[in-house]
């Protein structure tokens, strides 16, 4: 039994399985693990300038907490050694099985962070009985260094946008390397300088901020002057979705207006939603309204709305332009203030959205990502600090290679 358990533990020599103790009544399994006698461990302290095999001076019992044996909890204890280096002073093994957390093995660390992916702290800590200030510094240290190994060398295209961290005017930034669909950084805040701090995590990593070559952002002035100022050889582009929201926005207000009219009652989410996305029932609705009510200046608005969208489907970046143009024309003309407004701020970042045409970059992968971190966040009723929520979108969002933290985890 002793040499099936060494086996399945992956114990070499000089480590043994010593004894197994069982309590039926705690549902715990023990697995006393010991050392051969007369062994020498290797120890090395770079900083220090110490490196060999020593004998052992002592020991000290530890435990460790590892993988369920079926429904049972399951810990390893043993005599860990202790040795006395050259300069005199004593030194406690590293064992093969322990883990970066203080108590659990490598195996259970890497399961905990696993289900983490998947789970809630508290979920995970009621199922295994930790407490979740255990689990969270657990997530904080793997999370940490594993950030050391994100690559950003290659990295060219990256996405910009910002995510509440709580109710009120707080928030984080995800930068999101747009090619491996990642997030590799985040910061707090959402202003200029959180470009700054992107711009100083690539030269952290050897890398620079002129390799960043374009940039999907949403149309915040603060993003825009960050950008400007840190990451200036980036091409900007403003994606669809943005774009659309600025027009969406335009005939919404422009219903508010006219809400009075009661050919407009129950018709917000009709106006402001595709075609393509309509049942019969609100076809048929919005079919009556345009037929029956063209005076008003929300029908109006909705049907700019619709032939600006028709401009995303230009064949060549010189017709999308022409058609852009066009249509601001038309909105300045319109006698409609919410979509005279709408047009001079396309005017207003005329560049970044002419840009999509070529680089096709869009946020949808941010948005997506948003609502992944704003649906965890509820399910777990919102985390206490910023620093958690960071680590949590790091570890759910920023494809980190675990194995090179934990030999126990999977890699990327």
């Amino acid at each position: 039994m002793e040499s099936l358990f060494k086996a399945a533990l992956g114990l070499t020599d000089p480590w043994y399985v010593k004894d197994l103790q069982f309590d039926k009544e705690a549902k715990r399994l023990i697995i006393s693990i010991d050392f051969k006698a007369g062994s020498h461990f290797f120890y090395e302290d770079k900083e220090a300038g110490i490196t060999g095999a020593y004998p052992v001076y002592d020991t000290v019992i530890k435990r460790w907490r590892h993988l369920n044996f079926f429904e049972h909890e399951c810990y390893l204890e043993a005599r860990v050694p202790r040795i006395i280096t050259g300069d005199g002073n004593v030194r406690q093994v590293e064992v093969p099985w322990g883990g970066r957390m203080t108590g659990f093995t490598l195996l259970f660390e890497a399961l905990i962070l696993a289900l983490l992916q998947r789970m809630t702290v508290h979920e995970v800590g009621e199922l295994f009985k930790i407490s979740d200030n255990k689990l969270w510094e657990l997530v904080h240290r793997y999370v940490e260094k594993a950030k050391e190994y994100i690559d950003l060398s290659e990295t060219e295209k990256i996405g910009i946008d910002e995510t509440s961290a709580r109710k009120g005017h707080d928030y984080i930034t995800l930068f999101v390397d747009m090619d491996k669909k990642s997030v590799v950084h985040i910061e707090e805040g959402k202003g200029a300088e959180t470009i700054k701090g992107f711009a100083a995590e690539l030269e952290s990593k050897g890398a620079k901020a002129e390799q960043i070559k374009e940039v999907s952002s949403d149309l915040s002035p603060a993003f825009i002057s960050g950008l400007e100022k840190y990451l200036p050889g980036a091409s900007l582009t403003f994606d669809r979705f943005h774009v659309m929201k600025i027009i969406n926005e335009a005939v919404d207000k422009t219903r508010k207006w006219e809400k009075s009219e009661p050919a407009l009652k129950n018709m917000r989410y009709i106006l402001l939603k595709n075609r393509s996305n309509l049942n019969l029932k609100d076809m048929k609705k919005l079919a009556d309204l345009e037929l029956g009510s063209m005076h008003l200046k929300t029908v109006k608005a909705h049907q700019m709305r619709e032939n600006f969208q028709l401009i995303f489907e230009a064949q060549s970046k010189k017709v999308f332009i022409r058609l852009l143009r066009k249509w601001c024309v038309t909105a300045e003309k319109s006698g409609i203030f919410n979509m005279e407004k709408a047009a001079k701020t396309i005017r207003k970042h005329w560049l970044g959205i002419a840009n999509w045409h070529e680089t096709r970059l869009t946020n949808g992968i941010l948005e997506g990502f948003n609502s992944l971190i704003q649906a965890a966040k509820a399910k777990a009723r919102g985390y206490r600090t910023k620093k958690n929520l960071i680590a949590i979108t790091y570890l759910i969002l920023g494809k980190l290679d675990f194995s090179k933290v934990n030999k126990c985890c999977q890699p990327t």
